[in-house]
């Protein structure tokens, strides 16, 4: 059975040019969550080095610059990354999706557990390292 997508969205105080650089780049992803080999190629494999879990396969599944950036993250998630601009700042909306109760990662952790440390981690991600990072941004 499905699970419920984690989905945050905030307003950061930047224009959405700065937004993007910090979400759909790779030395951007790499500031605020994780070392990559991302580039913004529709197609394009790459990997997430996920420190103790290893690295994790992944694919760039939706392109539309300066809007939104999604990907599937190893076997069962996918990720997509929403901006809008408002009133000269960007609201950024974060999706993490394919949570399923009947199945487990590829670390052999079941999908209703990681789900509920994964909504933790976004919910301090989002907060402060991507906050900070976009805000420090020239």
């Amino acid at each position: 059975m499905t699970l419920p997508d984690i989905k945050y969205c905030i307003l950061l105080n930047a224009p959405i040019e700065k937004v993007w650089k910090a979400v759909a780049t790779s030395e951007g992803i790499a500031a605020w969550w994780m070392d990559n080999t991302f580039e913004p190629i529709l197609g394009k494999e790459f990997v997430l080095h996920a420190g103790p879990y290893g690295d994790s396969p992944c694919k760039v599944t939706e392109l539309d610059p300066p809007y939104k950036v999604g990907f599937d993250w190893g076997k069962d998630w996918h990720l997509t990354f929403e901006l809008k601009e408002v009133d000269g700042k960007t609201e950024f909306t974060l999706v993490h999706s394919g949570w399923d109760e009947n199945k487990v990662t590829e670390f052999n952790q079941p999908h209703t557990v990681i789900r509920g440390i994964m909504d933790q981690g976004w919910a301090k991600i989002k907060d402060n390292k991507l906050v900070s990072y976009v805000e420090s941004l020239k």
